[in-house]
């Protein structure tokens, strides 16, 4: 059995989660269940990320402890995920003593392929990306993330010698073109590299909220080493009981937000070279989103609320839109009006009502029973190689992250079902006793790629696609694995009954 392990960055848990972290755990989520489907060995990790100085902040401004405002809004993270229909494997929090037990094994590891020394440190500093910054990446003077000013900071360091790993970096990046994803963002990072690469402060003096360096705890490590490593820590990585370490490390996928891709595809591998830890198949960089085509951010108080946008249209049409709407890699502008035209457009009309149209037919000509043709025209064969390709290029697509281009596919397909009933007619054929036979060889196609458009959607809209199968009447569930054995046109079987159930997605007046 294949195994495969997909990761979404930790969430800092100084606030709430907003759409930006909907967004990336949806990706993973779909991913996950797409491979459960293929029948894979799947292990998806998420989680928090609670050190820091701006963790520290935080907490002081609210009058708390950093670890009580870390409990409260890690719980906000786990909520949100249950709301969202997020099957994760493993949630890994940083202030776990398994995770900690990992970031000394690491820095342990580094030091003793003599990595790391002591000095000092001066440099412009953002409190809320946790990044030092040069000059000349500075943006009018301010934070290029944030866009708020940096603060000047000096103070008495703990060295990584990133430098030492630039060439090496180089090479991977080159031989291994799957390492970063999209082509863009390789290209980005490959330049990036190839213009120097500075040793990097791995730890501070001026908070204690943080893991201490193992050998001077008067340091804390800085949250980067201590954050990047709960991809392994959360496999057991640094405990004697590390069977899922081995089983499911490299991860192959670490979906990301292109503003950590650095610290993903820079700092991430150099640690894990000099800790002689296999590096991750591919980090995947996604876009951002805007409202309404307006940055988000927090002093425009314009973030999407998920649980808003749930309360008011439904979980999986918001599953369905945040995937559909944009390439995933490209950024994107959330609109409501976008959304409710998904809604009307592809959910209700396209798909919801096939299967409405399709079963309410079978209903009233066929009390609902489903018999497989003995015979196929010209028309059916055609219907037939369209859902054959889509199978294809559907699994293509998934492979390389492209849920758009699945999800496109897939809709093409359901609106070629749309048009063989107004091209074959079965309300004329079923005026005509002779006509019986292609009657029923009509309804069955498109009960047939009705099942395989349940099992296709299955990962994206589980419910819904449960809710189709039961109204196909097919045996199992739609998400049954193994894909290959259930996704071959001729699945459904002959004298399945067809009923017709509450419409799918109801339109958005």
């Amino acid at each position: 059995m294949e195994t495969f392990y997909v990761t979404t960055p930790i969430y800092y848990v100084n606030d709430v989660p907003h759409i930006g972290h909907a967004y990336t755990t949806l990706a993973a989520d779909v991913l996950a269940r797409w491979h459960k489907l293929k029948g894979d060995d799947v292990y998806f990790l998420t989680g928090t990320d609670e050190h820091g100085q701006k963790m520290d902040q935080a907490a002081a401004e609210k009058g708390v402890t950093p670890i009580e405002l870390a409990d409260k809004n890690s719980q906000s993270f786990k909520d949100l995920w249950s709301r969202m229909g997020i099957a994760y494997d493993d949630f890994i929090r940083t202030t776990e003593p398994r995770h900690q037990a990992a970031v000394a094994e690491i820095y342990n590891r580094i030091k003793k392929s003599g990595d790391v020394y002591k000095g000092e440190y001066e440099g412009l500093y953002c409190v809320r990306c946790e990044t030092y910054y040069t000059e000349l990446q500075l943006e009018n003077g301010n934070c290029p993330v944030h866009q708020m000013p940096v603060d000047k900071v000096k103070e008495s360091s703990y060295f990584f010698r990133t430098s030492k790993y630039q060439d090496r970096l180089v090479k991977y990046i080159e031989d291994h073109p799957e390492f970063i994803m999209p082509e863009s963002r390789r290209n980005e990072i490959l330049s990036f590299v190839k213009s120097g690469l500075e040793d990097l402060s791995i730890s501070r003096t001026n908070f204690q909220w943080g893991i201490p360096v193992p050998d001077d705890p008067a340091h804390v490590l800085y949250v980067w080493v201590d954050a990047l490593t709960n991809y392994i820590s959360a496999l057991g990585f640094g405990h004697e009981n590390d069977e899922k370490f081995k089983r499911f490390w490299p991860a192959d996928f670490h979906l990301i937000g292109k503003d950590i891709l650095r610290h993903h595809a820079v700092i991430w591998p150099c640690l894990l070279m000099s800790a002689g830890v296999p590096l991750p198949k591919t980090v995947f960089a996604h876009g951002w989103w805007t409202n309404e085509g307006r940055k988000m951010g927090k002093s425009l108080n314009n973030f999407i609320d998920p649980y808003e946008v749930i309360n008011k249209f439904g979980l999986e049409p918001f599953r369905y839109f945040l995937l559909r709407e944009v390439p995933f890699g490209l950024d994107g502008d959330f609109s409501y009006d976008a959304l409710k035209h998904r809604i009307n457009s592809d959910l209700a009309n396209d798909l919801g009502n096939l299967l409405s149209r399709t079963a309410g037919m079978a209903g009233k000509y066929t009390a609902g029973k489903l018999t497989a043709p003995a015979a196929r025209d010209s028309v059916d064969q055609e219907l037939i190689k369209t859902v054959e390709r889509t199978v294809k290029e559907a699994e293509l697509a998934m492979a390389e992250c492209a849920f758009h281009k699945a999800l496109t596919v897939i809709w093409a397909m359901i609106s070629a079902a749309n048009k063989y009933i107004d091209v074959t007619r079965p309300f004329t054929l079923a005026k005509d006793p002779a006509q019986k036979d292609r009657l029923d060889a009509v309804l069955y196609n498109v009960a047939e790629l009705l099942r395989i458009a349940a099992i296709l959607i299955s990962p994206f809209m589980p419910d819904a696609a449960g809710r189709m199968w039961e109204q196909i009447g097919a045996p199992g569930a739609p998400s049954d694995p193994p894909l290959s054995g259930k996704i071959k046109w001729g699945g459904l079987p002959s004298g399945t009954v067809m009923t017709k159930g509450a419409a799918l997605f109801p339109r958005i007046e």
